[in-house]
């Protein structure tokens, strides 16, 4: 049975309700995003390079604090939870995105500064998906 955080699905547009994973939450995060399924959080530790010496009860605790964030759901497994995003990595993105313009003071402007560091491509895509978004 998979188990949601009692504050998950909490979310609503425009407002960021949970604090954006730091560092060491985001390489984890990183790495159940590379699985692209359930890890346990000894197979977590184990695929985890963080550059300096890191505790199994560390990626414990910091698993168990993304699950409170909403930002992984877990499921028994055996005898230990195992962990997996509620939650694509270019959803993620975009969710911090949106959080980021809607602390600008003057949104607009922070998107068009946004979109002047696109290069030609993404700005065709951009293009390309608003035309999409118009239709439907």
């Amino acid at each position: 049975m998979v188990e949601r955080s009692p504050r998950a699905g909490r979310r609503r547009i425009g407002v960021l309700h949970r604090s954006p994973p730091g560092s060491l939450e985001q390489s984890i995060l990183e790495v159940l995003w590379d699985d692209d399924g359930s890890l346990t959080p000894g197979q977590v530790h184990e695929r985890l390079d963080t550059g300096r010496p890191l505790g199994y009860t560390t990626v414990m605790t910091v698993l168990v604090r993304l699950w409170r964030k909403g930002l992984v759901e877990r499921e028994t497994t055996g005898r230990a939870y195992s962990y997996r995003p509620t939650a694509s990595r270019e959803d993620e993105g975009a969710e911090r995105m949106e959080a980021i313009l809607a602390a600008a003071a003057d949104r607009p402007a922070a998107l068009g500064h946004l979109i002047e560091r696109l290069d030609d491509a993404e700005r065709a895509q951009l293009r390309r998906l608003l035309g999409l978004r118009r239709r439907t």
